[in-house]
């Protein structure tokens, strides 16, 4: 079968995350099992809530496990990387420029579900999906999934510990101002390899805006618009996006991150490993075709050789 994850890269995995066929036997999807000894119920209840998802970079469910299987849900295939691959691919910490577009999508994306009443709780750069156009993120509600309220988190299988807020990690009940933790916590990972680095490690055009989000005080957090404009503010891209004429409650600052995933966003490397997957799955595609019957749930795909 064709895992997502690469185990070299040892980052925690809220979810087991294969390549596979879709239900009917026709498409490819991103198929995600729950941990061995995780709680199904939970893993299905936040795999349903993820189904209204909005925001440009959110992977909401589109099909899920039916009564009396065995937990699982879907999403629609296409290539990409989980952002410690992609580190891993590129040989190290990714550019500043992969680092900032990074930060303002995704930024754009929780400020869209916080506007619906929702917290993400399970940023993590396990979570994050480097596709060709912009990330994606994966993994909704993996803190909630892995141990209710009031039930210490820290130390929990799946939980990047350094990506895990203060207050969610002692039980607490995730909010959005988590969200912006664990997004910085995700930012300094790529930026640097680690999710809590020294502050010296950090390259200088993120280290304060970092340091902000990884406060320890929710409180004094920054606001996700402060923060994309922070990261989109020594671009250089010039000024459509800030003299847009705003339509809609997001609609300016998502000018942001188009103005940043422009080609050349991701590395030549992280680019060359998201065209190799695409051949590998196309090839395992057509070696399927002669399949007779559909599985009745999603199948890994055989590995491509």
């Amino acid at each position: 079968m064709t895992a997502l994850d690469d185990p070299r890269t040892k980052a925690p995995v809220p979810e087991r995350r294969y390549i596979a066929r879709s239900a009917d036997g026709r498409r490819t999807v991103l198929l995600s099992l729950p941990l061995p000894g995780g709680d199904a119920q939970r893993f299905l209840t936040e795999a349903e809530a993820s189904r209204y998802l909005l925001g440009p970079c959110a992977a909401p469910a589109t099909a899920l496990a039916g009564p009396g299987e065995p937990a699982w849900y879907s999403s629609p295939y296409l290539p990409v990387l989980p952002l410690p691959t992609a580190l891993a691919v590129h040989g190290g910490p990714l550019p500043e420029r992969t680092v900032r577009a990074l930060g303002v999508a995704l930024a754009e994306t929780l400020a869209v579900l916080h506007g619906q009443g929702l917290t993400f709780a399970g940023v993590s750069p396990a979570a994050v999906l480097l596709a060709g156009d912009g990330p994606r993120l994966s993994c909704f509600g993996a803190v909630r999934a892995a141990a209710p309220d009031g039930t210490p988190r820290s130390g929990l299988p799946g939980l990047e510990a350094g990506s895990l807020p203060p207050e969610q990690a002692s039980g607490g009940r995730p909010r959005p101002p988590g969200d912006v933790y664990a997004l910085g916590a995700t930012l300094a990972y790529a930026a640097t390899g680690h999710t809590t680095p020294e502050r010296n490690e950090i390259p200088a055009a993120f280290r304060t805006v970092i340091a902000r989000c990884l406060s320890r005080d929710p409180s004094t957090r920054p606001q996700l618009a402060e923060l994309i404009d922070l990261l989109f503010g020594d671009t250089g891209t010039g000024t459509e996006a800030d003299t847009g004429t705003r339509t809609g409650p997001h609609t300016e600052t998502q000018k942001h991150s188009a103005s940043l995933l422009t080609p050349g966003w991701l590395p030549g490397r992280v680019i060359a490993a998201l065209a190799h997957q695409s051949a590998a799955v196309l090839t395992a595609e057509i070696a399927l075709e002669a399949t007779t019957a559909p599985p009745t749930s999603p199948s890994p795909l055989p590995h491509p050789n």
